[in-house]
């Protein structure tokens, strides 16, 4: 429910604009973007005020963006973590999205946000692990392809890189699923 939308621009438009910057040159907002992508059926105030505070956001922090800076070692790093159920009891306990798990990850290369997701899951977890899981096999689906793609770029341009060897730096804060 809520307040019916009043505004006259197209909520689905700004919507889509938004989720280009979250998914090409700010994954600062891919969160905040993707939860007011679920509701472009049918948007409401809360929903529109939603988008505004985004868009102020992203006035605010117009200087903000993404930075390399040349390393002698180019090093590929990956995070990865999930959200088992995390809006089970927060929104409606009836709604089947609710209990989705959210997957979430990002892979830096010389510390610089290369590839990063964040995606709600069609399937549901029956456990903090299994959701782990999923995100893991998620993002190694991202990494593999492209280690291969930087190895062939490196054997070409001649960098140094963590590339070249088998091992991959990745974090993650999950015991049961890094044992």
């Amino acid at each position: 429910g809520g307040a019916p939308k009043k505004e006259s621009w197209s909520y689905s438009s700004v919507v889509g604009m938004l989720l280009y910057l979250a998914g090409n040159t700010r994954p600062d907002i891919a969160f905040a973007v993707h939860q007011c992508a679920r509701f472009s059926h049918r948007p409401m105030k809360v929903h529109e005020d939603a988008v505004k505070q985004i868009v102020r956001y992203l006035v605010g922090t117009v200087d903000k963006g993404l930075i390399c800076w040349p390393k002698k070692e180019i090093v590929l790093k990956v995070f990865v973590d999930a959200d088992f159920a995390g809006l089970w009891n927060v929104e409606d306990p009836e709604d089947p999205t609710s209990v989705k798990l959210r997957t979430g990850y990002l892979i830096c290369l010389g510390n610089v946000p290369f590839v990063w997701k964040s995606k709600l899951q069609t399937l549901i977890a029956v456990s903090t692990m299994e959701a782990e899981y999923v995100s893991l096999s998620m993002c190694m689906r991202e990494l593999i392809p492209l280690r291969r793609v930087l190895k062939e770029l490196q054997g070409v341009l001649k960098f140094k890189s963590s590339v070249s060897s088998t091992a991959c730096t990745l974090f993650k804060d999950n015991q049961g699923a890094v044992t």
